[in-house]
């Protein structure tokens, strides 16, 4: 359940304010945005420490969370996060590091706390058979993993 569903008469600010204490006491949130067909979420407070913000789509709530509790862990102990990077973190998929063309499209509360000028990172993840949503065959049944920026040019 969302945190306004949850809290009716409570307003964003205040939200916010909840936001800012997670961040205090872990040093990132993680906002989750539920929909059926094209779940996302996003980390928030990264930039704070001189990083991009996370992001991954096409996850169930929880394995978002989870990918990307794993994922900031390890770039706040200084994993190369550069778009183009290939990563696996932990018992997670492998991932592709795709930079967001327009984290401000899709990243509300991270930008309402760290400004219209933060960087996003998405971590795009390969399939149970390895293989990438821009590929042929690429299937995870009926859901979807949007890619929301242009990928890396390998050199």
């Amino acid at each position: 359940m969302c945190w306004q569903c949850d809290n009716p008469n409570s307003t964003t600010e205040e939200y916010l304010d909840e936001l800012r204490a997670t961040i205090r006491i872990h040093g990132w949130a993680v906002q989750g945005v539920e929909d059926d067909r094209l779940p996302y979420a996003y980390t928030i407070g990264l930039h704070d420490r001189g990083l991009p913000e996370l992001l991954v789509t096409g996850l169930s709530p929880e394995g978002a969370a989870g990918l990307l509790n794993d994922v900031a862990g390890a770039a706040m102990a200084g994993r190369d996060l550069a778009p183009g990077v290939h990563i696996a973190v932990g018992a997670g998929p492998l991932l592709e590091i795709v930079e967001v063309d327009h984290p401000d499209a899709h990243m509300n509360f991270a930008v309402a706390l760290g400004g219209p000028d933060i960087r996003a990172l998405q971590l795009v993840w390969a399939d149970e058979r390895g293989r990438w949503p821009w590929a042929a065959g690429w299937g995870q049944g009926r859901r979807r993993q949007p890619v929301l920026g242009i990928r890396a040019q390998k050199a």
